[in-house]
């Protein structure tokens, strides 16, 4: 249809490309793009050396809970691959032995092979994590029945725990009256409207405060800024309405000084966490800058206490070894590593090499039979994940996409459309047309890239 509107009433044919396609058919080309996307996994999965795995799990609007995987993996030429594996749904119990049936399912429909594993990397809820029954203690067990020599490395999500340091910071005395305050002045209509209009007329830069939402990690920060700039303009609202006695810290200059210190502090924590965000990120990357904020918290600490500068870090000597290998002392690196460290910090064109290369380019470029075991440690650590981001990314995916007005989507399509939406990979169009043309019935005539766009 639409490539003869394009010969006949070419003016129109943008009509036609506008036709809605029958829910058979965008369920058919979900699948089968899908299905595309998988094969090119499993094929990417087979030059594997190592891979990692990352778990989260959460309620889905039918309050199923959905337990989502992502792997990373690594081949023999650094190539490194990071893609959604399966989402899988716990109908009942949601116990340690529930979540590894469910994750070896994933495995084995993957043929992925234990012995591969070399890190899983969790949010540390309890189901996860126990140290008798636990997901991550089975998984070992396993890990070590297929291979002795094996150790994974299990990691407790570094952007859950910074979000987790929030809470020792003793600010409560400045978080609840804020929280209250921005209640106040939201919770009932007539009022918010009195603010927002008050916010008109003062010409302010922002026209609203902010909700604080504890699912959020950076909300709090935010929260706490806003306020910050329109102290002004609150204490002038509070005064109009009658309602200043009841929040006196506005007026009190110690108060505000611990507002203020709070403001900054949370400014550097949700800079923190926006590092920590985002796919291929690198472990010894996030550890660096965990590094640097936490050289920042000692300066902040001296300048307070003591009005001077000091600056020192202390990467640990592991993750050193393979972002810094040059500077490395091979005294303090592994045993099985220290004679091809010194080979390779001897060698000045793997120096220059180094300088001129992403990391993972320039562990592929060592002669791998020169230096087997510092390649081996790389590819361990290049495959890592650091936290469970990607998961909590694709949770956002899956509550858009099985909503209140969508909750009959089933598992398998839900996990379809995960599993497009997060892939890097390009589907085979030119295959899958070819597949559509066969399959299509006759009153499903629709371009088949219309789906796509």
């Amino acid at each position: 249809m639409v490539e003869a509107a394009g010969i006949l009433c070419p003016e129109s044919q943008g009509k036609f490309e506008k036709i809605s396609l029958s829910r058979r058919t965008v369920t058919r080309r979900v699948e089968l793009i899908e299905e595309d996307i998988a094969s090119q996994i499993n094929k990417k999965a087979e030059s594997f050396k190592l891979y990692s795995l990352a778990l989260d799990e959460s309620n889905d609007v039918k309050d199923t809970a959905q337990l989502l995987i992502f792997i990373r993996g690594i081949n023999d030429n650094f190539e490194i691959t990071e893609e959604f594996l399966a989402m899988e749904s716990l109908k009942g119990t949601t116990r340690g032995e529930d979540l590894y049936n469910h994750v070896s399912a994933a495995i084995e429909r993957r043929k992925l092979l234990w012995s591969k594993l070399a890190n899983v990397t969790t949010d540390g809820s309890p189901n996860l994590t126990g140290r008798h029954v636990g997901l991550l203690k089975i998984i070992q067990d396993k890990v070590k029945e297929e291979n002795p020599d094996q150790d994974v490395i299990f990691l407790h999500c570094i952007i859950h725990q910074e979000s987790l340091c929030k809470s020792m910071l003793q600010l409560d005395h400045v978080m609840k009256p804020v929280v209250k305050l921005v209640n106040f002045i939201r919770a009932k209509g007539l009022q918010h409207r009195q603010f927002i209009t008050f916010l008109e007329e003062t010409d302010t830069d922002h026209r609203d405060l902010l909700y604080h939402s504890c699912a959020r990690w950076l909300s709090l920060g935010k929260v706490f800024q806003r306020v910050w700039d329109l102290q002004d303009e609150i204490s002038e609202f509070l005064e109009l309405v009658g309602k200043s006695t009841e929040f006196p810290g506005l007026s009190d200059k110690n108060w505000l000084c611990d507002f203020a210190f709070a403001v900054d502090i949370f400014l550097y924590l949700n800079e923190l966490n926006v590092k920590l965000q985002g796919k291929d990120q690198f472990v010894h990357d996030m550890c660096k800058h965990v590094q640097a904020f936490k050289s920042k918290l000692t300066l902040f600490s001296r300048q307070i206490a003591n009005n001077s500068f000091v600056y020192f870090s202390t990467l640990a000597p592991q993750k050193d070894l393979v972002s810094c290998p040059l500077s490395q002392d091979p005294e303090n690196a592994p045993q099985e590593v220290q004679l091809e460290l010194i080979d390779l910090q001897s060698d000045s064109l793997l120096k220059e090499k180094f300088n001129s290369l992403k990391l993972n380019d320039f562990y592929a470029a060592l002669n791998e039979a020169m230096f087997p075991k510092l390649r081996k440690t790389a590819q361990k650590m290049l495959t890592l994940f650091g936290s469970t981001y990607v998961c909590e990314q694709t949770f956002s995916v899956m509550n858009i996409n099985k909503s209140r007005h969508r909750s009959r989507l089933t598992d398998q399509h839900l996990g379809a459309i995960l599993r497009i939406a997060t892939t890097k990979l390009t589907p085979d169009f030119d295959a899958l047309a070819k597949r559509e043309i066969n399959n299509t019935v006759p009153d499903e005539t629709v371009s088949f890239f219309a789906v796509i766009l």
